[in-house]
């Protein structure tokens, strides 16, 4: 029996310890699989439903002057603005390490419960750029496998339990593909049996690959588009309109969506769309789906048709978010409009308040509260009510890189992660 039929076999067999659903909708609503571990873990990009969210209660309403209590402090993670993903006692992320000359891109493990680094496996090579080297995707934990795309477009798929390399694939070459300014920074998607990137190639606009092989299942390009579309900075979604399956993303050029099924495209909306990064991850929610991009532009809600088609329902300059994200809660948008926190309707765009908040920066949602975090370090807790802006309170990090703190900060399990460059922080964020 050769290597390859034996690498088959184990993956097959991992699946089904893992009870991945079989067939390509195993995963029908954008969510992390459910035997991931925990309800409350952090799996992926924006957490177990890709939209910034988590379902735990119980956190603590009020910090101390200097921050809640933190449980440990892990150095080794290099240099990047790869955020933490969380599953199964392990946090996984990627740094660049090494010295200059030397440096490599690797995908990181660690102890959520020590902070003690299990293990690192080499990724690719190293991204160097202006305004920060290294990584930017949060790798995605599938089960027992994790998925981890480099800067560079190095896609691997690897096992979480000792780092062992799967297959690896570079989605650039492989869909005739250049880099794009400030590199490759989205987050692989899973759905059931696939994996779902973003090359922005000759060859293909997105791209659903065999999650067990990293051969490819479909390739998507919008048949009106002449010559390439270079992927934008966000990362795609999975979401359902009537009895269609969809995922979407933002590219280089405007809001992009195909079909599941076969990656037959739907529809695209450029008036959202920058000249230089679209970075946000949009947002879907009751048939409609929310874009947002900075550098002047806006944002837009398109209501979505069963028949695969899209329509405005307003567009306007009210949320400018640049790369800090956005989440829905009570029927409320709440997000950076470029470096001033804001509270918009979801149905109408219309301002509730604005404020400065800790500074320009990032947020998550749990049990009625945001967490911020500004890229100066600046931690905040605010309530998550379009009444006004209530902050409940606010602290720095201990200790600070000479790099803005743009990995978004992740809840899992009642801990509040943040990375900032080389350091990790884990703080207990739970009520007694």
């Amino acid at each position: 029996m050769n290597k390859v039929l034996l690498r088959c076999l184990a993956l097959v067999l991992l699946s089904a310890l893992a009870g991945i659903a079989s067939g390509p909708t195993g995963l029908r609503s954008g969510t992390a699989d459910a035997n991931n571990g925990s309800p409350y873990d952090w799996p992926q990009w924006r957490g177990p439903e890709r939209n910034g969210k988590s379902r735990e209660t119980g956190f603590l309403r009020h910090w101390p002057a200097a921050g809640p209590r933190l449980v440990w402090q892990a150095h080794g993670a290099g240099r990047g603005y790869s955020g933490p993903s969380i599953s199964r006692g392990r946090l996984l992320t990627m740094g660049n390490l090494g010295e200059e000359r030397d440096e490599k891109e690797y995908i990181l493990c660690y102890d959520v419960r020590t902070g003690q680094q299990l293990w690192r496996t080499w990724s690719g090579q190293a991204y160097h750029n202006s305004y920060g080297d290294g990584p930017r995707c949060t790798p995605t934990i599938d089960g027992e496998l994790v998925y981890a795309l480099g800067a560079n477009g190095d896609l691997t798929c690897l096992r979480l339990s000792d780092g062992s390399v799967l297959w690896r694939i570079n989605i650039l070459k492989e869909f005739d593909a250049s880099n794009i300014g400030w590199g490759i920074s989205e987050s692989p998607l899973i759905v059931g049996n696939w994996v779902i990137v973003t090359p922005g190639g000759n060859k293909a606009t997105m791209a659903a690959l065999d999650k067990f092989t990293g051969k490819t299942i479909w390739t998507s390009k919008d048949p009106a588009t002449k010559g390439r579309e270079p992927a934008g900075y966000a990362s795609p979604i999975l979401y359902r309109v009537g009895n269609l399956e969809q995922v979407a993303t933002f590219t280089g050029r405007g809001a992009y969506a195909c079909r599941l099924q076969d990656g037959q495209f739907l529809w695209r909306y450029d008036k959202v769309a920058n000249g230089i990064a679209n970075i946000a991850t949009p947002l879907f929610h009751d048939n409609c789906i929310f874009y947002s991009s900075d550098y002047g532009t806006g944002c837009a809600l398109l209501r979505l048709q069963p028949d695969g088609n899209a329509q405005e329902v307003y567009f306007n300059k009210n949320l400018k978010n640049h790369h800090g994200g956005f989440v829905l809660v009570d029927g409320y948008i709440y997000g950076y409009d470029s470096s001033v926190l804001t509270c918009l309707r979801w149905d109408t765009g219309e301002v509730m308040w604005k404020d400065r908040s800790v500074g320009k920066g990032s947020l998550v949602y749990a049990d009625g509260l945001l967490f911020v975090l500004s890229e100066n370090g600046v931690v905040g807790l605010v309530e998550a009510t379009p009444k006004a802006y209530r902050e409940l309170s606010r602290f720095k990090l201990p200790q600070r890189s000479d790099r803005p703190t743009w990995p978004h900060p992740v809840l899992g399990n009642g801990h509040l992660y943040i990375r900032d460059q080389d350091t990790i922080y884990c703080y207990d964020v739970k009520s007694p």
